[in-house]
């Protein structure tokens, strides 16, 4: 499992890459958080579980992302482990995280918004999942 970050002009591909669908979401929101902070800055305590539901699971990404972003956003959290289920194109997750901390985060950007820009959800030749797309920062 890995996740990684991929230049598109003022905003930022994020890309999660997995053994398989859940892994590559999961890992994706890694990489979310490492748009704002270096994720091992973040003490995984405080427990969120958010649900989607799409047509397709490049929707249900988006909306994925969207979620969480929603949920940084609102609670003035980052997070830093994610569990993913997927069942057809429904999720169930939980993110664990805590409170945004300034001093000790150092948020970098704050992102607006996952966009389908870029927008894939696939598995490759070699049977790994790759879920990937740009965040509007």
């Amino acid at each position: 499992m890995a996740w990684e970050h991929f230049p598109h002009g003022a905003d930022v591909g994020v890309r999660g890459i997995g053994a398989t669908r859940e892994e590559a979401f999961a890992q994706a929101a890694l990489a979310l958080t490492a748009v704002l902070t270096d994720p091992a800055r973040v003490v995984s305590r405080d427990a969120v579980d958010i649900r989607c539901e799409a047509p397709d699971d490049e929707l249900l990404f988006i909306d994925w992302l969207n979620a969480l972003i929603y949920e940084m956003a609102t609670r003035s959290a980052v997070f830093g482990r994610f569990e993913v289920k997927l069942s057809d194109h429904r999720l169930e997750a939980t993110a664990w995280g805590e409170p945004l901390d300034r001093e000790r985060h150092r948020p970098r950007v704050e992102v607006k918004g996952a966009t389908y820009s870029a927008l894939s959800v696939a598995q490759g030749p070699d049977s790994v999942w790759i879920a990937q797309c740009v965040v509007d920062v």
